[in-house]
């Protein structure tokens, strides 16, 4: 790690929590220093040190336009010229939620807010609020913010009452969450059986992209569907990763269902902090002032973020999304096949313009399987690769991302660099 870098982060250490302002960034899980961003253009991110590096992690998932798009970055410097927040109605608002609504099949109104996580609690109290009942069903190793109803963890069994996964974190506030395994669906059927007519909601990740790529198995999401509308649950997708990445009309265009409610990030923001919540027009009126569920946020709809919005969905829209998944899936292809020659056990699915490479032997389909990849593998090409300029994200339990501003020679490089790479 070069000098500035790591000045920076032990100055850091004395004024910020761990050095960063969000775990993951702190290097932990891949015995390294994080490095400390000057700037980034296209695909390409720059150090305080000056080394340059291939973008595969794109701010977590929201830069698919990748970095400073010209169009976006204008629309921003616009806004920022009409002044950076009202704490009132703008225009891009209402024209933004009009987009998003376009755009998601099952979204009938939208809510703006200012983050993932504020996204999802919102989505929650709205379901606990129409249905007049208090438990919510969440799977093992999906992340839905950190919101104290979401932090828990496993306990033994098929889908048991959680205990709390951090202190700080009541033992009451998580009572009403229940666990089940991803992609078990037999699970999710006996904790209806148990708990049906006390369920508010399910929350998922249609595609479990925070242990690493975890995709649904046939008939997952039909059976998650098909339960909360037997049981009068409200079904929630968490598309913070996944809507206009898995596809412009999110990960429920791509698999055909029709969720209750939906939430967002920050790639409905072009980046910038924003996120939303939205679904059935029957829902969504429940929330305040239409109706009693209360939310509210001074920075919600603010007219920064709402204007890089409209520009991203903008030019999302005319992005041709079918080639962008082919490149990606041959990108991923060459580096698992490059990374098998070299003897170890390596999956690599992919979905749209993500991927992942788990060092397994077997396919991964649950947060118990991630937990079991060798770790220390991933550790060791983490740290070979971003040696050579090549940003992946710094966790085993994450998504590589493509953005639509990667090029063959930012592929070949990449795949140059794992080819150096040894274990």
């Amino acid at each position: 790690m070069d000098d500035t870098s790591r000045q920076l982060f032990e100055k850091a250490c004395q004024l910020i929590p761990g050095g960063v302002n969000s775990p993951v960034r702190a290097c932990h899980n891949v015995d390294s220093l994080p490095l400390f961003i000057a700037e980034a253009h296209g695909c390409h991110l720059k150090d305080v040190d000056g080394r340059e590096y291939i973008d595969f992690v794109l701010s977590w998932g929201p830069m698919i336009l990748g970095h400073d798009d010209t169009d976006v970055t204008a629309a921003v410097r616009a806004a920022a010229g009409r002044g950076t927040s009202y704490g009132a109605p703008c225009p891009d608002e209402v024209a933004l939620a009009e987009a998003v609504i376009a755009a998601l099949p099952s979204l009938e109104m939208v809510r703006m807010v200012n983050s993932g996580t504020e996204a999802t609690m919102s989505a929650l109290r709205l379901a606990r609020g129409v249905t007049g009942r208090n438990k919510v069903l969440k799977f093992v190793g999906c992340y839905h913010g950190h919101a104290d109803p979401f932090l828990a963890a496993a306990g033994s069994g098929v889908a048991t009452f959680s205990i709390p996964g951090t202190p700080g974190v009541p033992e009451a506030v998580v009572a009403d969450t229940l666990l089940a395994p991803y992609n078990d669906l037999e699970a999710v059927q006996e904790c209806f059986k148990r708990h049906g007519e006390e369920l508010a909601a399910v929350i998922v990740e249609p595609v479990a992209a925070n242990m690493g790529l975890v995709l649904p198995e046939a008939g997952f999401l039909e059976g998650l569907r098909s339960l909360t509308s037997q049981y009068g649950s409200l079904l929630i997708f968490d598309e913070v990763i996944t809507g206009f990445r898995a596809a412009f009309g999110g990960a429920q265009a791509r698999f055909g269902i029709d969720p209750d409610l939906t939430t967002f990030g920050k790639i409905i923001g072009g980046g910038l902090p924003v996120g939303a919540f939205g679904g059935k027009r029957c829902y969504m009126e429940q929330v305040a002032p239409k109706g009693a569920v209360y939310q509210a946020g001074t920075l919600s709809g603010n007219p920064l973020a709402m204007a890089a919005g409209l520009a991203t969905l903008g030019k999302l829209a005319r992005q041709d999304y079918s080639a962008l998944e082919t490149r990606t899936r041959s990108f991923a292809e060459a580096l698992r096949d490059i990374l098998q020659e070299k003897g170890v056990p390596i999956q690599m699915p992919t979905l749209a313009s993500m991927f992942c490479p788990y060092f397994s032997e077997k396919p991964v389909r649950n947060f118990d399987d991630a937990k079991g990849c060798n770790h220390a593998l991933f550790t060791s090409f983490y740290k070979q690769m971003r040696a050579q300029g090549i940003y992946l994200a710094p966790s085993g339990y994450e998504t590589g991302m493509v953005s639509f501003v990667h090029s063959e020679e930012d592929f070949s490089r990449a795949l140059e660099a794992a080819h150096k790479v040894s274990f």
